[in-house]
């Protein structure tokens, strides 16, 4: 695969729609610390987080976001310490931390945008059939 610097990094890049990008990319930045990439006039900010990203593009006024029909996952190494911090900077939490018979620790919050956000940490090594999962192939994605 070629690089290009003009591109974030990861393989999943998803894209979430604000009103004011600007706003939006500070805002994401300042409370759950991604860090801006690349700024692209007025109408797209690249951010990163570790080594995945996500693109904030201009939004058209017109059409509702819809937050009930999708979130954003991110792994991060300490939920307690994240929430901590959505909470200091009065995010919306919309689900607060708890831990899961799947392995993960997990909370949820609602940006400025109206995007749900669900932030995981890895707490144990839990094999899917424990819980009801179905695993279908053991190979690691890199």
């Amino acid at each position: 695969m070629i690089r290009n610097r003009s591109m974030p990094p990861g393989v999943f890049i998803p894209e979430l729609a604000y009103r004011d990008v600007r706003e939006a990319a500070a805002w994401l930045c300042r409370v759950f610390g991604f860090q801006e990439r690349l700024r692209i006039g007025d109408h797209r900010v690249q951010l990163v987080y570790g080594g995945a990203s996500m693109v904030v593009i201009e939004h058209p006024s017109e059409s509702p976001v819809d937050a009930a029909t999708h979130a954003t996952m991110v792994h991060v190494p300490d939920v307690h310490s994240h929430h901590a911090r959505a909470l200091a900077c009065a995010a919306k939490i919309i689900v607060p931390p708890a831990d899961h018979p799947y392995g993960e620790r997990q909370y949820a919050v609602e940006d400025i945008g109206g995007h749900r956000w669900v932030f995981s940490q890895s707490i144990a090594d839990v094999d899917p059939i424990q819980w009801g999962g179905t695993l279908f192939s053991e190979q690691e994605i890199v």
